[in-house]
């Protein structure tokens, strides 16, 4: 049976765990907790030292929200349906991705799904709007965090850079701007699902489940130019697991 995390530590033990089965058996599905385990250490630091205005309101949502990944790699494990976005992360683990497809995605799941709906899960209607600042306090955090594993990703695979010629911009510069994006937007839905409950708050997970989904779809299988480029890097790219996962954890 699933045992919700009670508390950040809690959180960091169940990821750690996670990424101790993937590194053993070389199962890419520990390359995304690898780095959700960093950002997870990161928010219990940014506790510590006060970088948040409402401690006890920032723990509550670290880990309402991380026990909704949780649950989904619980239920994939044991042959269950997780939610559908997660679904197709979890599918496509061992197919030939790159790293970074590895990260988008599961990024992609877990702030454009799970964050909105945990962040109107743990604090009431007319209280939600006075944590918007702690909020996205944790965007600030993780931005400042992109430049290292950008450099980390550059070493695990010394062809990305291609992607800067494909893409036409920095990939440090557009990793902030999605991380942006994606952030901004989960904070709608926690201000869409907040006044919401029983049948309505979860006809509208659901809806924007499925829409997080078909995005998961575009990351998982894009179009053949991209495949081929995708190819191309990955020939020279780590493919080591545990490595993989070292180098995401480091400081």
């Amino acid at each position: 049976m699933f045992k919700p995390a009670q508390n950040i530590d809690e959180v960091i033990s169940q990821l750690e765990a996670i990424i101790q089965t993937a590194s053993r058996k070389n199962d890419p599905l520990g390359i995304f907790p690898a780095l959700y385990l960093k950002v997870t250490e990161l928010v219990k630091n940014g506790i510590r030292v006060g970088r948040f205005e409402d401690v006890p309101y920032m723990e509550r949502l670290d880990v309402i929200f991380a026990n909704r990944y949780l649950l989904a790699h619980y239920e994939f494990a044991l042959g269950r349906k997780p939610t559908k976005a997660w679904e197709v992360v979890f599918s496509a683990a061992h197919k030939p991705h790159l790293i970074l497809q590895h990260l988008l995605a599961g990024m992609n799941a877990h702030i454009n799904l799970d964050l909105g709906v945990a962040a109107a899960e743990t604090a009431p209607p007319a209280e939600l709007a006075r944590h918007e600042t702690d909020f996205f306090e944790i965007s600030n955090l993780l931005t400042n965090q992109i430049e290292n594993v950008q450099q980390q990703l550059n070493e695990l695979s010394p062809l990305l850079f291609l992607l800067d010629w494909i893409g036409k911009k920095s990939d440090e510069r557009f990793a902030a701007f999605s991380l942006q994006k994606a952030r901004n937007h989960a904070w709608r839905v926690a201000q869409r699902l907040a006044p919401l409950s029983g049948k309505q708050r979860t006809e509208q997970i659901t809806e924007l489940d499925g829409y997080v989904a078909m995005l998961n779809k575009l990351i998982t299988e894009p179009g053949l130019l991209a495949v081929f480029f995708i190819r191309l890097i990955g020939w020279f790219e780590e493919k080591n697991v545990a490595k993989i996962i070292q180098s995401l954890t480091q400081n």
